[in-house]
């Protein structure tokens, strides 16, 4: 059945009687009718046995979930590509990480030999601990700290370990500050 034209009086004339009859909404009272009796007379109804071949929501599993038994090629293709994955993750190098550390080390007085305190903080030698650039800066009063740049592999060398044993010269060291602390 054709409306005609919706943009004509008619056209919604003939829309408005074929609706007054009908209702599309299943919550208000009425009888239901088939599917032909809502829209064109000369659509077949295919939806009355549609609802019957249709699964239950509970049997789709959309999460694939792990009831299942795993089949014997599946098992195998997964165990074989652990193994592949255990053994290129095995002849990678381990990552060694490292800290660039920038210490103050603060002496005394005046009168403290600075040459000999730096000469004593050198002297500290450790797997996994490189001693690089040094500078005495000035701190007041004539009194000059030496900073110190070290770099150390965090998992042999701390900086506890460092203080207690350059604060072991206790006749040059008053004491010793971390300036900066920078992983690599």
């Amino acid at each position: 059945m054709g409306f005609g034209d919706l943009k004509t009086a008619a056209g919604l004339h003939v829309l408005n009687d074929f609706l007054a009859d009908r209702s599309y909404i299943e919550g208000l009272p009425g009888v239901k009718k088939a599917l032909g009796k809502y829209g064109p007379a000369d659509v077949e109804d295919t939806t009355a046995g549609a609802t019957a071949d249709t699964k239950d929501d509970d049997d789709i599993d959309l999460f694939g979930s792990d009831d299942e038994e795993e089949s014997e090629e599946a098992k195998r293709l997964r165990e074989e590509r652990l193994a592949q994955y255990e053994s290129k993750k095995s002849k990678k190098p381990a990552v060694v990480a490292k800290s660039s550390i920038l210490l103050d080390v603060k002496p005394w007085d005046d009168e403290t030999d600075m040459a000999k305190l730096e000469e004593c903080v050198r002297s500290i030698q450790t797997d996994g601990l490189v001693w690089g650039s040094s500078k005495l800066v000035p701190v007041g009063y004539g009194i000059k700290k030496l900073q110190i740049q070290c770099v150390v592999e965090d998992d042999k060398v701390g900086t506890d370990m460092l203080e207690e044993r350059i604060t072991a010269f206790e006749d040059y060291v008053q004491s010793m500050d971390v300036a900066a602390f920078n992983k690599i």
